[in-house]
C-alpha cells in the first residue's frame, strides 16, 4: 500500500461550464489550477482517484536546484521561490523546510562531475543560487556521526524539503475555499472538440464545457492523449522508497551519493532510497518508443533494471481508443499502487546505517513505490498542442515534478492565458520529439 495521504473531501457535482478544466490532481495539476485561478479564470480540476494519490505523494520530497538539467534549471530556481511563500500565501502546511541538500562523494571522478555541473549552472544563472563545492571537513559537519570519510561534494543551503503526502492535498483544499471546483473521484474520459478546438471534457459524471484543457495526468497522460491522436513519448519507471520510525540525532540536511539518499521527515523519521536505482517493466510502448529512448537507456546503465511481467499483458490487452459514453480504464484503475522492490529499499537502509552507525536502531515503518512518467530526454512537456487548439499538456516530469511543480504550474497557466511566460518554454514544447530535434540527456545532470 502507498503512503497515507492527507484528505480532500470527495465532490462529484460538476459545473456546467468553466474556462479551463485541469485533468489530474497531482502537484502539477493543483499548481496549474492555483495559478490559473489567480488570473481570474474559472477552473475545475478532475482527479480519477484522490488528490496526490500517485507519484506526487510517493517521491522523496526534495525541493532543489542542485543537479538539475540545465534546460529546467531556471524553472527550478523560480519554483523554489514559489515554494518559500506558498504556505503563508495559502494559509496551509506543506511541510516546506529549508534544510539544504548535499551531494557527497568519496570518488575523484564524481567530484569532477559535480564541478562540471556547477560551472554550467554558474554560467547560466550567475549568483541566482547558492550552490557551492564543499570539502570533506564540511561534509563531515553536515553529516554528524558519519563513519565514512567523503572527499567532498556540492551543497546548496537554500534547497529544501516538503511533505509529499501533505502538499497537493493542502493546495487543493485551499483552492476549494477560493471557489475552484476540485472534483474527486471524477475520471475524465476524454476531450470533445468543436470546429477543431477544445469545447468540453467528458467525465464519468457528465460533461464540462470549457475553452481550454490541461492534461496533467502523470503516468496516464500518454494513454489519455492517444485517444485524440496526440502522441506523447512517455514511459513509466518505478522507484521504491521506505520511511523509518522517528529517529533522534540524525542529520537535518537532505543528502545523496550513488549508494543511498535520505531526507528528514516532519514526523521525525527519514525517507530513504537506494540512490537513483529504478525499475522498468517492458511494455508494448517500450517497443513502440525504443529508438526514442536509446540515449536515455545508455545514461541509465547500472541504475535501471528492466524486467517483464503482468503489466506487459495488461497493456497489450488495454484498448488504445475508446468511446466517451461508457466506462474506461481510468474508472477501473483509480490509483496506480505498484509493489516496492524491497531489495532496493533495504540496500538504501543498509548504507544509511553504515554511514550513521548511531542510527542502526532505525525501524522500517513502511515501504512503497511510485511510477514516474519519463520522457526520452528526461525533462517535462509543458506545452500547447498544435493540432488541438485549447489543449495543453503538463507531463513527463521524470521524477522531478514535486520540486518544480509550482513553477511548472505557473508556466502552464501563463501558456494557457497567453501571458508572458515565467521562463522560456521552448525546451518543454511537445513537438521537440517530432520536429527533428536531437534527443539529448544532460551530461551534467
Amino acid at each position: 500500500m502507498g503512503p497515507k495521504v492527507d484528505t480532500v473531501a470527495d465532490d462529484t457535482s460538476l459545473p456546467a461550464q468553466v474556462d479551463v478544466v485541469v485533468i489530474g490532481g497531482g502537484i502539477i495539476g493543483v499548481s496549474t489550477a492555483l495559478y490559473l485561478s489567480e488570473k481570474g479564470l474559472q477552473v475545475a480540476l478532475c482527479e480519477k482517484g484522490h488528490i496526490g494519490g500517485e507519484q506526487s505523494s510517493r517521491n522523496w520530497g526534495w525541493v532543489r536546484v542542485t543537479h538539475r538539467d540545465m534546460r529546467e534549471f531556471q524553472l527550478s530556481i523560480e519554483s523554489l521561490k514559489l515554494w518559500r511563500n506558498l504556505d503563508a500565501k495559502l494559509g496551509i502546511n506543506t511541510g516546506f523546510t529549508q534544510c539544504g541538500i548535499l551531494y557527497m562523494t568519496a570518488e575523484d571522478d564524481a567530484m569532477e562531475k559535480h564541478r562540471v555541473w556547477l560551472d554550467k549552472a554558474r554560467n547560466l544563472a550567475g549568483d541566482a543560487f547558492d550552490t557551492r563545492e564543499v570539502e570533506g571537513k564540511e561534509v563531515a559537519s553536515l553529516l554528524p556521526g558519519s563513519s565514512r570519510k567523503f572527499k567532498g561534494g556540492l551543497y546548496t543551503p537554500g534547497d529544501a524539503r516538503a511533505e509529499p503526502q501533505k502538499a497537493a492535498p493542502a493546495i487543493a483544499n485551499a483552492l476549494r475555499k477560493r471557489g475552484v471546483k476540485i472534483l474527486t473521484p471524477c475520471a475524465a474520459r476524454g476531450i470533445e472538440t468543436s470546429g477543431g478546438r477544445v469545447s468540453a471534457v467528458v467525465t464519468e459524471h457528465g460533461a464540462i464545457r470549457c475553452d481550454s484543457v490541461v492534461v496533467a495526468g502523470g503516468a496516464w497522460s500518454r494513454l489519455f492523449c492517444g485517444n485524440l491522436d496526440v502522441d506523447i513519448p512517455q514511459l513509466m519507471v518505478k522507484a521504491s522508497v521506505l520511511r523509518t520510525e522517528p529517529l533522534e540525532g540524525g542529520p537535518t540536511c537532505s543528502a545523496s551519493d550513488k549508494r543511498f539518499a535520505f531526507r528528514k521527515r516532519a514526523d521525525g523519521g527519514y525517507t530513504i532510497a537506494a540512490g537513483f536505482r529504478t525499475y522498468s517493466d517492458l511494455t508494448p510502448d517500450s517497443f513502440r518508443l525504443f529508438f526514442k529512448y536509446i540515449e536515455a537507456l545508455k545514461s541509465q546503465i547500472g541504475s535501471l533494471r528492466i524486467g517483464i511481467g503482468e503489466r506487459f499483458f495488461e497493456e497489450l490487452r488495454r484498448p488504445r481508443r475508446w468511446a466517451l459514453d461508457r466506462p474506461t480504464v481510468f474508472e477501473q484503475v483509480r490509483t496506480l499502487d505498484p509493489a516496492p522492490i524491497s531489495e532496493y529499499t533495504d540496500a538504501g537502509l543498509r548504507e544509511f546505517t553504515k554511514v550513521f552507525p548511531h542510527l542502526s536502531n532505525a525501524r522500517v515503518a513502511q515501504r512503497w513505490a511510485g511510477n514516474m512518467d519519463v520522457t526520452p530526454d528526461a525533462i517535462p512537456v509543458i506545452s500547447g498542442v498544435d493540432t488541438v487548439p485549447g489543449m495543453f499538456i503538463g507531463t513527463g516530469f521524470s521524477g522531478h515534478g514535486f520540486g518544480i511543480g509550482p513553477a511548472a504550474g505557473k508556466l502552464m497557466a501563463d501558456l494557457v492565458a497567453n501571458d508572458t511566460p515565467l521562463v522560456e518554454p521552448n525546451a518543454f514544447r511537445l513537438n521537440r520529439f517530432s520536429d527533428g530535434t536531437k534527443i539529448v540527456i544532460d551530461a551534467g545532470f
